[in-house]
């Protein structure tokens, strides 16, 4: 193979979307495949995707981006898979049809559920133990419901005939032969640390399936897959498939793919992935640490043959989505490129907040019984009000996030990295670092998602030796430094915190 330029292949299957991309020895992207999926709304706070359209989205954007790129198969040395996490799929082992829709992470059908779980303990009953919250967010209640709301699935689960996987997991069983196997062997049934320890069900420490906590949920054990290091051995894809022989060395949950993608590969170091909700990381280093003020512990990564990194973690359920509302349900906007122009229409914010509790507030407040407001209208304000106040938004929900890892661990950020689609908004990155004091950083691509499973399948191929080197891929694009006088942005964020305040207590049942 020497003489012979060598690639990667990725996987990233998003809230919205499925992308796969190539990329060459320097880390440049050569090819890329994207298709959209239907976001299937049945009831008030349920969110659901159709598990067959993403594995059907799957093999066509691998397709494209191998066309795209030009590039023979055999010249592809590995595939990795980043996938939105939560996301919780259950299918029939035999004919490899799901029993139900994926139930997706940001659906909060299973508050009721965790509300009996936590009892009078509380939500943090199970902390120590998973680094989680009792609350809608992980995958294993979200099994329960399936399991208990489709007629005979608890009963064919207990007889071993269902499977669980979050979408990794389905995509790889997929991927590796699905119900048919592939060349007399068996489809890959597996997940790795970082997906596993989002379901409630694994113990952060021993990076095993909690049986008790299998017991207490409602999950039988049978259904879960086997968990494996982040970067390693996940099998071979399916010789019928576009990548057949190719295999597949490393999965990631998008947010720790994205830690990778920015090189945020040691002790402190932080990322904002600005997507369709707000997902920050501190890497915490090989010991996990547990958050008393709203925080999720979580696996960052883990390489075969080595000790994990653990993260701590602010999850905001509404980012880039509340850009889509400005666009989709009030008509605002055409495009959502276009709420910085509208937002530049005006010198500030014209005392209007905008809190997008649309299915309460994740971390670090974590108020189910909050919805959204806009408080501070005057008969002043306007659309520019409105749509800076939107981007202000995301920005204050962010230094939430960041304040909270700063009163658990007592570390401040010297620099934080940011990634996603709102980063090519200037003047959101230029507030966001205003409202911080610190600088904030984009890489040369944005799309790190992506680019952390190529890194990590890289890595397990032996294409780029060490985590020093995938540092070096990332690279910097872009950076805003602090500008504003500091009272002026306090006295926002106080008044930010107010409006907040306001957005408590609206559901009462």
């Amino acid at each position: 193979m020497s003489g012979r330029r060598r690639y990667v292949a990725a996987l990233d299957q998003g809230t919205t979307s499925t992308r796969a991309v190539i990329v060459d020895e320097s880390g440049r992207e050569v090819g890329v495949g994207q298709y959209e999926h239907r976001q299937i709304l049945p009831r008030q706070g349920w969110v659901e995707h159709d598990p067959m359209e993403l594995w059907r989205n799957t093999r066509r954007a691998m397709a494209k981006a191998l066309a795209e790129a030009d590039v023979a198969r055999e010249d592809v040395v590995a595939l990795g898979i980043s996938n939105q996490r939560e996301t919780t799929v259950v299918w029939d082992r035999r004919t490899g049809r799901p029993v139900y829709n994926a139930i997706v992470w940001q659906d909060t059908r299973t508050t009721e559920i965790c509300r009996e779980l936590a009892g009078d303990a509380g939500d943090d009953r199970w902390q120590s133990r998973t680094g989680l919250l009792i609350n809608s967010y992980p995958a294993g209640p979200k099994i329960a419901w399936i399991l208990d709301n489709v007629e005979g699935a608890r009963e064919r689960a207990m007889r071993g005939e269902l499977a669980f996987g979050t979408v990794d997991t389905w995509l790889l069983w997929n991927i590796t032969g699905g119900a048919r196997g592939d060349q007399g062997r068996p489809a890959v049934h597996a997940t790795d640390v970082t997906n596993a320890s989002r379901t409630l069900l694994m113990d952060i420490r021993t990076l095993e399936w909690d049986e008790e906590l299998c017991d207490a949920v409602g999950v039988p054990p049978a259904m879960l897959p086997e968990i494996r290091p982040s970067v390693g051995d996940f099998g071979t894809v399916r010789a019928r498939g576009s990548l057949g022989g190719v295999p597949l060395t490393a999965i990631l949950g998008d947010q720790q793919s994205a830690m990778v993608g920015q090189g945020c590969l040691g002790p402190g170091e932080a990322k904002t992935t600005y997507g369709t909700g707000l997902f920050l990381l501190q890497n915490t280093g090989e010991r996990p640490e547990l958050s008393d003020h709203g925080l999720l512990t979580t696996v960052a990564y883990q390489v075969e043959g080595q000790a994990p990194h653990y993260a701590l973690e602010g999850s905001v359920a509404v980012g880039g989505s509340l850009v889509q509302w400005l666009r989709d349900q009030l008509g605002m906007i055409r495009t959502a490129p276009q709420v910085e122009e509208l937002a530049r229409g005006c010198e500030d914010n014209g005392g209007v907040y905008v809190v997008p509790a649309f299915s309460g507030l994740f971390a670090p407040r974590w108020r189910a019984d909050a919805r959204g407001v806009i408080v501070g209208l005057t008969r002043f304000a306007d659309r520019h009000h409105i749509a800076r106040a939107v981007l202000e938004a995301t920005a204050y929900q962010v230094r939430e996030v960041i304040d909270a890892m700063s009163a658990d661990g007592g570390r401040g950020l010297d620099e934080l990295r940011v990634d996603g689609g709102m980063t090519d908004n200037d003047l959101l990155m230029q507030f966001q670092a205003d409202l911080l004091g610190v600088d904030v950083v984009r890489p040369r691509s944005t799309e790190t998602t992506a680019a952390g499973a190529c890194f990590a399948a890289g890595l397990g191929a032996g294409l780029w030796c060490d985590t020093d080197e995938i540092r070096e891929l990332a690279g910097e694009g872009c950076r805003w430094s602090p500008a504003a006088d500091r009272g002026r942005m306090e006295s926002l964020y106080r008044d930010w915190n107010r409006a907040v305040e306001r957005s408590y207590g609206w559901v009462t049942d």
